[in-house]
């Protein structure tokens, strides 16, 4: 049986290859390597995600769950330089391949680390996520009651999803599942994507859920 992504320990060769990406308004070289998400470029999902969402908070806690090589945790790093940025993954080779490219890009505010290795008090005042759908629904449901609980008061997770891999269905889920003190919108759909945003209001909440605008 051949790697996957999450595949926790990839055996393939690792052929390393360098890659250039726009990353926080300007261009980068990055390292890649075969047995993770997308090595050849930056993926068609991960960019509508990084050009359809808003700037992250000035400071915080941040997840990027399902890191891969770092596209999107390298990106909040930037932009967020007083951020603390958890790049998770299942995938050893994904989280060398952050590491690397965190150190290159002087980005010091990274932790790459295993699911278990984020400390359980740690809140999130941002998720943003392209998740591995490919794990299957019931292992990709199970991510999602571990991790969304685990945002802030009045603050998003923002999920980016193929149509045609279950985007809509995903979108029901989180909408029946995450129905007390969270709200679920759709927020911007592109290239056979759509980008779903989950708004934790309170716990529970103190006020009227209203409709959140996109």
């Amino acid at each position: 049986m051949g790697d996957h992504y999450f595949s926790e320990a990839p055996a393939s060769a690792e052929k390393l290859r360098r890659i250039r990406i726009p990353l926080a308004g300007r261009e980068v070289e990055v390292t890649t390597a075969a047995g993770v998400f997308s090595p050849e470029r930056l993926d068609v999902g991960t960019k509508v995600l990084l050009d359809s969402t808003p700037e992250p908070p000035a400071g915080g806690d941040f997840l990027d769950l399902g890191c891969g090589w770092g596209p999107i945790s390298l990106t909040l790093a930037a932009l967020s330089p007083r951020a603390r940025v958890w790049a998770v993954d299942v995938n050893e080779r994904a989280l060398d391949l952050v590491r690397r490219n965190a150190e290159e890009l002087g980005l010091e505010n990274i932790n790459a680390v295993a699911p278990a290795d984020v400390p359980e008090d740690v809140v999130f005042r941002t998720i943003r996520s392209n998740p591995p759908i490919r794990v299957g629904k019931s292992v990709l449901h199970e991510l999602m009651e571990t991790w969304i609980p685990r945002l802030a008061e009045r603050s998003d997770a923002y999920l980016v999803v193929k149509r045609d891999l279950g985007s809509d269905s995903l979108q029901r889920w989180l909408t029946a599942t995450f129905d007390d003190g969270f709200s679920v919108h759709r927020t911007a759909t592109a290239k056979g994507y759509r980008v779903l945003k989950v708004r934790r209001h309170g716990n529970p909440p103190t006020a009227p859920v209203t409709t959140l605008g996109v």
